[in-house]
């Protein structure tokens, strides 16, 4: 198989997931070794996931990387070119829905070991701390507007040439910050396909004493990324960014 930018949106999401919500796993799930390791440990796994992620997306055919509809979108209204938004979303979040399985296969036995489905859960979707819809959107919306114009400052030709492989590593950096600082509230998806794949696994996958996917908040990690990638897509258009 030739690389393709569908094959690294595909390949890129999965590691994404993989490593993403492998080191919720890790942290979360009873009897790992690194249960109870904290929030530290989970926004730098998710920094790093990303950061990886964007490598493999590159190797694998996808010179934008995107990993998460909300960037396509943002950068489909900046641009005024709409056509990769179906190709990449459907790579998005196939390959989303196939890392979040190959957490469940990678920590096998732990789910049993684990009573609690709300714990089980978070190892493929995000969740509020406080459930209130207006105040969860609002948290994703404005987090994913955060990420996009970090993304748009990191790519800025204002910058001037940054260092061969460099890019990546501030991506992650970007996430790490918005892990730390706005994460609290909801969980910080801000990328429609890393909630939504996941929790359609966590509802097909027989995973042990699971409970429910939670699907009245579902929307919430998908329309609030959405809506922040689309109003960081015009600020990137207004301010020519």
């Amino acid at each position: 198989m030739q690389p393709s930018p569908f094959l690294g949106e595909f390949v890129g999401t999965l590691v994404l997931i993989l490593l993403g919500n492998g080191v919720v796993a890790n942290v979360v799930l009873k009897q790992t070794k690194g249960h109870d390791a904290g929030w530290i440990v989970i926004t730098t796994g998710w920094a790093f996931a990303v950061t990886m992620g964007v490598f493999v997306a590159k190797a694998f055919g996808s010179l934008d990387a995107h990993l998460n509809p909300a960037v396509t979108v943002a950068f489909a209204v900046a641009t005024n070119d709409f056509s990769h938004i179906i190709p990449y979303s459907v790579a998005q979040l196939a390959g989303a829905f196939v890392g979040a399985a190959l957490v469940w296969i990678f920590y096998g036995p732990h789910w049993a070991a684990t009573p609690d489905p709300a714990a089980k859960l978070a190892c493929f979707a995000t969740g509020p701390a406080i459930r209130s819809f207006g105040a969860n959107f609002l948290s994703e919306a404005i987090a994913t507007i955060v990420l996009i114009l970090g993304l748009a400052g990191i790519s800025s030709k204002s910058l001037g040439e940054l260092a061969i492989g460099i890019g990546p590593y501030l991506v992650g950096i970007l996430v790490w910050s918005i892990g730390l600082s706005l994460g609290g509230p909801t969980g910080y998806a801000i990328n429609p396909v890393r909630d939504l794949g996941p929790r359609l696994a966590h509802a097909a996958l027989p995973v042990a004493g699971k409970g429910s996917s939670d699907w009245g908040y579902s929307w919430i990690p998908v329309v609030g990324p959405l809506v922040g990638g689309a109003l960081g897509g015009i600020l990137i258009r207004l301010f020519a960014l």
